[in-house]
C-alpha cells in the first residue's frame, strides 16, 4: 500500500505525491467515476493495439475527463488555499519530514 499524506491530499510512490481522489465525493458518483475512468483506461490500450491516433486522443481525453471530476486533476478539492504539490517529490515538499520519518527510499 502507498503511504497517504497525514491530510490525505496525497499518495506516494516512488518518492513522488500523487493527488487522491476528492472525499467528500458521494460514494455512488465516486464508484461511477472510477468506473469511468477504467473504462477510458481500458480504451485507451485498445486504442495503441489498434494504432489508431484519432481513438487514441479520445480516449486519453475521456481518461484526463474522469481524474479531474474525481479531484486528481484539475483545481484542487480543498478549500484552504494550500498549493498543489501534485507529481512533486515529497523530499522537496512540506511533506518532507514526514516523508523522511517513513523510512522509505526514492528509488
Amino acid at each position: 500500500m502507498n503511504p497517504t499524506t497525514p491530510d490525505g491530499r496525497y499518495f506516494v510512490v516512488k518518492g513522488q505525491l500523487w493527488r487522491c481522489s476528492n472525499p467528500a465525493l458521494d460514494e455512488g458518483d465516486r464508484q461511477r467515476l472510477v468506473n469511468e475512468l477504467m473504462a477510458a483506461r481500458r480504451a485507451v490500450k485498445a486504442a495503441k493495439a489498434s494504432d489508431d491516433p484519432a481513438q487514441l486522443k479520445a480516449a486519453r481525453k475521456d481518461v484526463n475527463a474522469a481524474k479531474v471530476a474525481l479531484g486528481e486533476r484539475g483545481p484542487v478539492w480543498w478549500d484552504d488555499g494550500a498549493p498543489d504539490f501534485n507529481k512533486h517529490k515529497a523530499a522537496n515538499t512540506p511533506y518532507a519530514d514526514w516523508y523522511a520519518s517513513l523510512g522509505e527510499s526514492d528509488t
